[in-house]
């Protein structure tokens, strides 16, 4: 099985970036006619957002390139990006202070770590939470991805966590995923499309600790294997104290993401469960 799946992504990352897609569509819609879980719990949350199916199908072969681009991503050459809002990271840049990057389960997030590293890592580094892959086979071919010039990991740990803070206090980024549902006592329950989701307090906690500016990133999946347009955005609202409020600040300005582009968003995420 670890051969198997170490020869896929070797073979992967030589591919052209239309080719993944196509692959991507394929198992994309694969998944969304095998199991009816997955099937319907992509259409439930299009819906909750204000979505037909016109949306929620769109998605479908979206979800799958995100994973079929994996290889080339994390092991091949490097792909177009182009930059959508760029000078509000100069901005920061010049003033100094940290930056912390807010990013949804929309387009492909992976590039807009990647993205950053390569145009700023040099000036101020990047750090983003590190979990290891279920699948073992995956573990070492990640942690190669995640480690290059101005990209840095850090555990989901505690430990993780104070490492996160520091970087902010040093004046360097962070990336989070403010959508994925935290375990248990790490979030509160605020509205995401109108309906209460539990959201982690991290990314709250993070910028008031860090006297840090906040930014929104995406990563826009352009047709035909064009590549990738980084968009960045500052937050439209300051962030409460209080932790339940702030949660809904940020859960707003994700939304105001996804609706950039909704068919690119991960709709079959299982972002209304219950913490673990």
């Amino acid at each position: 099985m670890t051969l198997l799946v170490t020869s896929l992504f070797r073979l992967g990352r030589h591919l052209p970036l239309w080719c993944l897609h196509g692959i991507g569509s394929v198992l994309g819609w694969l998944s969304f006619g095998l199991s009816s879980r997955y099937r319907r719990r992509l259409i439930d949350h299009a819906a909750q957002a204000g979505y037909g199916r016109a949306v929620a199908l769109g998605s479908v072969g979206q979800a799958g390139r995100l994973v079929a681009e994996l290889p080339r991503l994390w092991l091949g050459r490097p792909v177009p990006v182009r930059w959508d809002g760029e000078q509000h990271i100069e901005a920061a840049l010049q003033e100094g202070a940290g930056l912390l990057f807010l990013t949804p389960h929309l387009g492909c997030f992976e590039i807009t770590a990647q993205a950053y590293a390569e145009r700023f890592g040099a000036r101020r580094p990047m750090t983003v939470l590190f979990r290891p892959p279920r699948l073992a086979a995956l573990r070492d071919l990640v942690a190669q991805a995640r480690q290059r010039p101005g990209l840095q990991t850090a555990p989901v740990s505690l430990a993780g966590v104070r490492q996160l803070m520091r970087a902010l206090k040093a004046g360097e980024a962070v990336g989070l995923l403010p959508d994925q549902v935290p375990p248990q006592g790490q979030g509160v329950w605020a509205p995401f499309f109108d309906r209460a989701a539990y959201t982690m307090t991290l990314s709250s906690r993070l910028a008031q600790a860090g006297g840090c500016r906040v930014l929104l990133s995406w990563g826009e999946r352009l047709p035909r294997g064009q590549g990738y347009v980084v968009h960045v955005r500052p937050l439209a609202e300051p962030l409460p104290d209080d932790a339940s409020a702030a949660a809904a600040v940020v859960n707003r300005a994700m939304e105001s993401l996804v609706r950039e582009s909704p068919a690119q968003y991960l709709w079959s995420y299982d972002r209304y469960k219950n913490p673990r």
